[in-house]
Order: structure tokens, then sequence, then C-alpha cells
């Protein structure tokens, strides 16, 4: 797993402990193995540029700013996101098993990476996890031109029987914000529908749409459900929200990001064996819908992202010349040696190993 340890000893390098610095490398090559280059090691660097300039604690410490058994409300005090939330996970799955539903409330925190990766972890464990969290400003609100609302991700997962974890996540923008500048890394337009530039003019052209606004999915409903979501995940959880938050890209300047997980134990609504039984029902349904012309194969959510990973597992992770370019900095900054090259699939990416 040489693409792990090198983003973990990187991340250590910076006085992250081990542990916490293992998680975060971990949350990336996962986003890599699962096919969102777009969460993936391209965001090492903006991790650890924050990290660097004192934006995000080296050292998470969150404090609890108030406790009701089944509801935590946590100030995460600017640690890392993905340790804050995985800490959420464990807090959230027990309060659950103990009140039979638990909410989690995280401000103060940083950008987790992918909502899944922690959602799935509660459903592991035998609940129904739902985690919110928002973002800094991508889109306009209906009708304006200007940043005000962030994509505000989501991700729902339930355990699903001998199918794993059925698991959504996504965005509330045509496209999360990190596929616009992965398309920048690869020096490839992106699709029409995705973004508009400063001016509100639809463009496909990455540098301009990250100048300018990336469009709601769904047109004014991705819009209202992503202001609902900062009403979640920032107003309520004491976070900041709207155009307060500060994205990952920045080096400097708190993030405030919030974020609300709320998980509920099977077993207080459900025997979980029958729980099982009716997911893969549910499941089975959907796979065995004929398919429509050009499809060969119906998918649940969640099971694209688990196919991709068994495949790069064995073939290797791609990435882009940029992304690259900008690992080799931080080898040179921090002394940890890159990842070893498996093959040069293209002329514009390193194949490398999990």
């Amino acid at each position: 797993m040489d693409l792990l340890q090198f983003a973990s000893a990187a991340t250590e390098s910076h006085g992250v402990p081990a542990a916490d610095a293992r998680l975060l490398a971990d949350t990336l090559v996962t986003a890599e193995l699962w096919g969102h280059a777009s969460h993936g090691m391209l965001r090492l660097p903006w991790y650890l540029g924050r990290i660097a300039s004192g934006a995000t604690a080296k050292v998470a410490a969150p404090e609890v700013v108030s406790d009701n058994g089944a509801v935590l409300v946590v100030d995460g005090r600017d640690g890392l996101g993905q340790v804050l939330t995985d800490r959420a996970v464990a807090w959230g799955v027990e309060r659950a098993r103990e009140h039979g539903i638990s909410a989690v409330a995280v401000r103060n925190s940083g950008h987790f990476g992918t909502a899944a990766y922690f959602t799935r972890k509660a459903a592991e464990q035998g609940c129904v996890a739902i985690l919110a969290t928002n973002a800094s400003p991508a889109m306009a609100p209906w009708g304006g031109k200007k940043k005000r609302i962030g994509t505000n991700p989501w991700s729902i997962a339930a355990p699903a029987g001998r199918y794993g974890i059925a698991v959504m996540d996504i965005a509330n923008t045509a496209v999360a914000r990190g596929k616009i500048y992965y398309a920048r890394e690869r020096g490839e337009p992106i699709p029409e529908g995705w973004a508009a530039d400063a001016d509100g003019v639809p463009t496909t052209d990455p540098r301009r749409a990250i100048e300018g606004l990336i469009l709601p999915m769904a047109g004014h409903k991705g819009y209202a459900i992503s202001f609902m979501f900062d009403v979640l995940a920032g107003v309520l959880t004491g976070s900041a929200f709207g155009s307060q938050v500060v994205g990952p890209y920045q080096p400097t300047g708190r993030s405030g990001v919030g974020h609300l997980l709320l998980c509920i134990d099977i077993r207080a609504m459900a025997d979980p064996a029958e729980f099982a039984q009716r997911m893969e029902v549910l499941v089975e349904e959907a796979k065995s819908t004929p398919s429509a012309p050009g499809t060969s194969e119906i998918f649940v959510p969640g099971e694209p992202e688990i196919r991709t990973a068994e495949r790069l597992c064995q073939e290797g992770i791609t990435v882009a010349d940029e992304t690259w370019t900008s690992l080799a900095r931080i080898s040179q900054t921090t002394g940890v040696p890159l990842p070893a090259t498996v093959t040069d699939s293209t002329p514009t990416s390193q194949e490398l190993s999990a």
C-alpha cells in the first residue's frame, strides 16, 4: 500500500498523531479506490497546507459543548474533519445503542472528504446513518449570480444483508466541486451543465468554473436542499454557515465547517435479521429491473464504488500528472519518499499501487 504509506507518513511529518495521519491517508486512498479521485490524493496538499499554516490543528482536541445522552454537541476546535467525524461515528453508534437513536453535532470542524466513508462505518455496526455537512460557497441562490451556498453533501448508509452496505453520498450541486478541480488537474474540459463562470455564463472550462459558480442539481430543488442542509449542519450545530465557511483549498482562515450525524440502531426498530432480509428483497427488486438499451447491469447505491475498488486493488491507482507534481513537492518538503511508479499508462498519468 505505497500510496497509503506515503500519505500517512507525509501527514505525520506535519505533527499529526500517527493514528490520525493514517485515518486521513485511508480516506484519501479509499476515495481513489472508489473511483472518486476528486476526493483523493489531489486533496492531500490542501490538508497539509492548512496544517502548516495553523488553520487546522495538528492534534484534534474536541470539546463537549453539551451532552443530553442521545444528543451530543461537540466543538471540533479546528481539528481535521476526518478525525472529528470518525470520533462522531463512534459516539453516535454508542449512543444509538443506548437510546435507539442519536444525534452528534460537530461545530468548527474541517472538510472530511467522502461522507460515505463514515456512514459506512456506522452501518457496519448495525445502524442506519445519515450524515450532513456544509461547505464553503460554491453555488448561487436560485436566480442569483454570486456564491452564497455550499455544495453541502450528505450520505445515508444502511446494512443490506448479503449485499453488504447500501450507501448514498451526493452533493446538491450538479457535480462535486472536487470533480472540477480534478478536471483542471487533468487539463480536461468539464461537461455542459456543471458550472457557470463569474458572470453566470455556462462554461466547460474548469478554471473559469472554479472562479465562478457550480450549478445546483435539479435546478431550484438542489439549491433548496443545500440551503436546508446548511440549516442542519451549520446553523443548528452552532458552526459557520453560508459565506462564512472556508474551503480546504484555501491554506488559511478558520474553516468553520459543521457536521450533523444521525444514527438509528436497527435493533430499536426491527429485528436485525428481518431488516437484512427486507433489504435483500429491495436490492434484488432493483437489480432485477429490465435494463434500458445500453445498460448492461442495474446497480444499487454504493455498488459501483465497491466494484471499482476491487478492480483498482489489482490494477493500481492512476494519478494525474499535476497531482503527481504536488506529491513530489510534498516529498521534497517532508523527506518522505514518493510511492513507486508501477507503469506510465498514459503520457498524463502515473499508475501506483494502492
